[in-house]
């Protein structure tokens, strides 16, 4: 889960209500990453901003990143592993890199744009579910 600010949840219902509930038109425009944040800068395709502060921040931790990479399975792959001392094949995931040196290194731009996507989307999921989750327990 995502931990985000009441100021921003606030900003993302106005981006949805903003795209007609059509989230595929919310992309990223520009990213950053640091040590310590990952930076998307959202906004809508069909209504292309002149410039960054135009767009709206979005910043979760790198930690947070990491996890998302992890679970949606982006820096490992399904592959046989052989047991070292009994010598049977097995499945398993095998991870090519820690999530962030992935990103980083290993991930080729489809790759790390589909990463920042799988934020996004995430993130609007996280957000849709939980109102709604609410809104039903009244």
């Amino acid at each position: 889960m995502i931990k985000i600010t009441q100021k921003l949840k606030d900003k993302l219902w106005w981006m949805i209500i903003s795209v007609d509930y059509d989230y595929s038109r919310i992309s990223v425009a520009d990213h950053e990453l640091t040590a310590d944040i990952l930076t998307l800068w959202l906004e809508d395709k069909h209504d292309f901003k002149n410039s960054l502060d135009e767009c709206l921040q979005l910043d979760i931790s790198t930690k947070q990143f990491a996890k998302i990479i992890r679970g949606e399975n982006l820096n490992s792959y399904e592959g046989n592993k052989i047991h070292p001392k009994k010598n049977f094949v097995y499945k398993a995931r095998i991870e090519i890199n820690e999530p962030i040196r992935w990103y980083q290194e290993d991930a080729t731009l489809t790759e790390q744009q589909w990463a920042r996507d799988a934020v996004v989307k995430l993130l609007l999921t996280q957000l849709v579910e939980n109102e709604v989750a609410d809104v039903n327990i009244w």
